[in-house]
């Protein structure tokens, strides 16, 4: 098991006996909202991709999990003792540590996981925050850009095999708005459109 993200003696020794490695398929749906949350996630290998859902099934983008990153709300959940409030999808096949929900709080006692929880909770609050902007100050084709930039990254390429159609769902509009948004971006020569792929053209 990688334990990289950690050094502490004590703190390993509990990884080593209690977190329990998952694989996940690319596009396969590690939690959604409603779950009972009975771990927290650390990404090993891949990508993880989390959206939020309402009630209605409208997503939206909220930001990228990478190896040796979890997921706030999830820890969040553990200690609210809450259902999963967001859906978590594999962007690619990835490996995930899976850390007991009741070991949370306890592994407090190790300034090493402190840190590391503390530190996950001011990173994703930074990207919420950036969405947030996002969607209150900025005109839909900077949103749209910035999902396709955030996605591109996780993918590791600039061509996304993607449709408008999910791109809308994600971004909480509609399939013709985002269609009307890439044809002027790919005029203006951002993008690249093809049969649900869109490349993203540096400059």
């Amino acid at each position: 098991m990688d334990t990289n993200l950690f050094t502490d003696p004590g703190l390993l020794d509990e990884i080593k006996r209690f977190a329990r490695v998952k694989s996940i398929r690319r596009d396969a749906i590690l939690m959604s909202p409603g779950d009972e949350v009975f771990f927290v996630p650390i990404v090993r290998q891949g990508v993880l991709r989390i959206v939020r859902q309402n009630d209605e099934g409208k997503e939206i983008f909220l930001y990228h999990l990478y190896p040796g990153q979890t997921c706030a709300m999830a820890i969040n959940c553990c200690q609210a003792h809450k259902k999963s409030m967001a859906k978590a999808i594999a962007e690619e096949d990835s490996e995930i540590m899976q850390i007991p929900v009741n070991l949370v709080e306890d592994w407090f006692k190790f300034p090493e996981w402190k840190t590391f929880v503390n530190s996950t909770y001011g990173n994703r609050f930074a990207e919420l925050i950036e969405v947030i902007d996002l969607i209150a100050f900025s005109n839909m084709d900077k949103q749209v850009l910035h999902y396709l930039q955030e996605r591109a990254r996780a993918a590791g390429s600039t061509a996304l095999f993607i449709t408008h159609q999910q791109i809308a769902d994600e971004l909480h509009t509609h399939r013709e708005a985002i269609s009307r948004l890439l044809r002027t971006m790919e005029s203006k020569n951002v993008v690249k459109l093809g049969r649900n792929t869109i490349e993203l053209i540096s400059g």
